[in-house]
Order: C-alpha cells, then sequence, then structure tokens
C-alpha cells in the first residue's frame, strides 16, 4: 500500500556543496537545495512545516552536517528524508564519501564518510527513511554489483528507499547552463508536473522507474535504486499529471470512483497532518472551494472552509469538518475514520494538557506505538 507521510511527524535535511577549493565548482547544487525545500514544504508535495526542512549549504565540516541530521532522526516518527547534492569521491577502502567545500580528494578527513550518515539512520526513530544521493559515484552506497557482498548488504533498514544519481562507476551530470543537475532536475520535474497515466500517488518505485527511462532518453546517467520492504511504496507526491482527470466527484453523491484515491485518515498521527490531508481531500475531488460551500447548502462559506484548511489548532467540535469532508464527495465510511482521527488527536491534545502523559513518550504520534530501529542494514532489494 503506498503511503503518503504525515507532514507533522517527518523530518527533511537537504545538503548541498556549490563551492569547492580543490575540486570543479558546482552551481546548480545550490539551486537543487532551495527548489527542493520549497517542494516539500509546498502544496505541490508533503506541505511539510519549514521547521521540519533544514537546509545545509556548503558545510564547513562534517560536523555541520552531522548535528542536525541527528536532531532530525531524533525527531522524525514517520518519514525521514536525507539528500545531498554536491561531488562524490571514494576513498582508499572504496567506500563513497561525500565531498565538502574544503575537501581534498587526497585527505578523506576532509569529506563526510557515507558511512557515518548510515549510522544515524540506523538509529532513527523514524519508521521509513528516504535517502537521494545526487553525486558521482553514488551507487557506492547501493553495494557493487558484481560484489558477492557490497555496501547495499549492510545499507537496508526496514522501510528504506536509496535512490542513487549514478552507477558506482559514473560521474553524475550537471550539463552547463542548466539550472539543476541532471538528476535533480528531473525529480523536480517528475515530482512538480506528475507522470501521464501513472498511479494517483507516485510512491518512489514508480518514480525511480520514470527517472531511468526519462534520464536515458536524454542520454544523461541513469539512477539506480535500493529498497527495503515498504520502502518503495512512500510517496512524496500526488499524481498531478491526472489529479483532475477524473473531474469533479458527481453533484449529490459521496460515492468513491474506483480511480479516485482519497487521503487516508488512518496514517495521520499529527494535527499537522490532520490539516494537510484535510486540504488534500478538495484536491482530489477537483472541486474549487465555491463549489464546495454550494454542496453543503451553504452550511459552509468560503471563508469558513479556508479557515478549516489552514488551522493550526485542531477544530473543538466536528460538525464542520464532517460538513467538509461529505461535500467534498468522501465516502462515509471514510468520514468516520475521519472523526476517529479527529477523537484521536483531542484526546492526545487534552492529555498534553494535563500533563498526565509519561516522561519521555511520544508525543508526536497519538494512540500508535512507536519504536526503535535496532536492525542492521542487510539485504539486497530492488
Amino acid at each position: 500500500m503506498t503511503v503518503l507521510p504525515d507532514p507533522g511527524a517527518s523530518r527533511a535535511v537537504i545538503v548541498g556543496t556549490s563551492r569547492y577549493d580543490h575540486l570543479e565548482q558546482l552551481p546548480a547544487a545550490s539551486n537543487n537545495l532551495t527548489a527542493l525545500a520549497e517542494l516539500l514544504s509546498g502544496p505541490l508535495s508533503l506541505r511539510m512545516p519549514a521547521s521540519h526542512v533544514t537546509v545545509v549549504e556548503n558545510p564547513p565540516d562534517p560536523a555541520t552536517v552531522m548535528n542536525p541530521l541527528r536532531q532530525a532522526a531524533a525527531e522524525a516518527t514517520d518519514t525521514l528524508i536525507v539528500y545531498y547534492a554536491g561531488h562524490g569521491l571514494i576513498d582508499p577502502h572504496d567506500a563513497l564519501t561525500l565531498a565538502m567545500p574544503h575537501t581534498q580528494p587526497d585527505r578523506i578527513e576532509t569529506s563526510l564518510n557515507y558511512d557515518w550518515l548510515r549510522q544515524i539512520l540506523l538509529n532513527s526513530r523514524a519508521q521509513r527513511h528516504i535517502v537521494l544521493l545526487d553525486c558521482c559515484y553514488s551507487g557506492l552506497a547501493l553495494g557493487r554489483m558484481s560484489a558477492s557482498q557490497g555496501l547495499a548488504d549492510h545499507a537496508a533498514v526496514e522501510g528504506t528507499f536509496l535512490l542513487a544519481a549514478s552507477a558506482e562507476t559514473r560521474t553524475a551530470l550537471a550539463p552547463i547552463g542548466d539550472p539543476h543537475t541532471a538528476f535533480t532536475g528531473a525529480l523536480l520535474e517528475t515530482l512538480r508536473n506528475g507522470i501521464p497515466g501513472g498511479p494517483p500517488v507516485l510512491d518512489l518505485e514508480t518514480v525511480y522507474h520514470h527517472l531511468r527511462l526519462t534520464l536515458e532518453a536524454r542520454g544523461h546517467p541513469v539512477p539506480q535504486a535500493r529498497n527495503r520492504n515498504s520502502g518503495a511504496r512512500v510517496a512524496l507526491v500526488r499524481n498531478h499529471a491526472d489529479l483532475f482527470a477524473a473531474g469533479p466527484v458527481p453533484s449529490g453523491t459521496n460515492s468513491e470512483p474506483a480511480h479516485r484515491l482519497w487521503p487516508d485518515p488512518t496514517s495521520i498521527s499529527t494535527v499537522t497532518g490532520f490539516f494537510t490531508c484535510l486540504a488534500n481531500v478538495r484536491e482530489v475531488s477537483g472541486l474549487t472551494q465555491q463549489e464546495v460551500s454550494r454542496r453543503s447548502d451553504e452550511r459552509l462559506s468560503v471563508g469558513t472552509i479556508s479557515k478549516l484548511v489552514n488551522r493550526d489548532m485542531l477544530p473543538a467540535t466536528w460538525r464542520t469538518t464532517a460538513a467538509y469532508l461529505s461535500a467534498c464527495g468522501v465516502p462515509d465510511d471514510q468520514v468516520q475514520k475521519w472523526h476517529s482521527t479527529w477523537q484521536e488527536l483531542r484526546r492526545d491534545a487534552a492529555t498534553q494538557e494535563t500533563g498526565t502523559r509519561r516522561p519521555g513518550e511520544d508525543t508526536a504520534a497519538p494512540g500508535k506505538a512507536r519504536h526503535r530501529l535496532s536492525a542492521f542494514w542487510r539485504g539486497r532489494g530492488h
């Protein structure tokens, strides 16, 4: 089952190096960071709060990357996204290192060892991990295809998806004059525009196969990927190419067409996720706010609808939310699930207010057990 992460319980760390003292300059990397951060926080993707997306540009030393990564790994209980754009190097032990502004190719201590990043993910609280590497030799993070036991045998935890810009023996590509590197440019294009004829929600496996076809057709390096269990089913966006292909929900009914995929309220664990999914409901319905108001028999004004989906605190009563969902055409059984989630979040808020939560108990995932991941990354998946 495809999963759209709860933005309130997810974190992203976006790292890139565009300026180098001893390596070729890579100005496109700076554009990559800005564009990806805006996408993850914007309406076309997960709508992650800006405070949940950390951008580290031209880090002077490894600690500048490791510290925010540790914090994000400790805070994320749903999905942790890690992205790097820059030069990738191979150390004397054939391991991948990520170059930084002061990196010297013959001094491995001046770069960021990929294995250090991997160790942080091993101890992350997140259920799912997405690692995006846009650099030369990034396929080394996946393990050498020809080796009987490569890095991939030690580089996967439950729910992990690694997407690398190039194979282990290939260099990545930054076309001269283009605002983005080839890999990230194609990735942004896919997430923004969608895939015509693709599924309603673009999981990472679908995105990966589309990127392979797109980049190969352009004569660019072909990306590589590894999946561990459910990692490939994680999605960052709905398919904007076909989002409204079904047309609006027919007037006078709240039956769900077979090809319409409503946001799943059972996957929501935070207030931020609740309102993000509420906004997505109207987008999936294909209705304007004016039409939703009309279908509610004008019980909901346009202003009321706008305020509802842009709140940062749960409404004290359920009536308005129920009317909004029904007017959008959400089936009755789904409305009941939304009601259960609203009640669960309300109970959690009341628990926090009374101070009865046990010290150290997870507050980002009400009613849902969370556990630390301790399994070593192992296995080779694709």
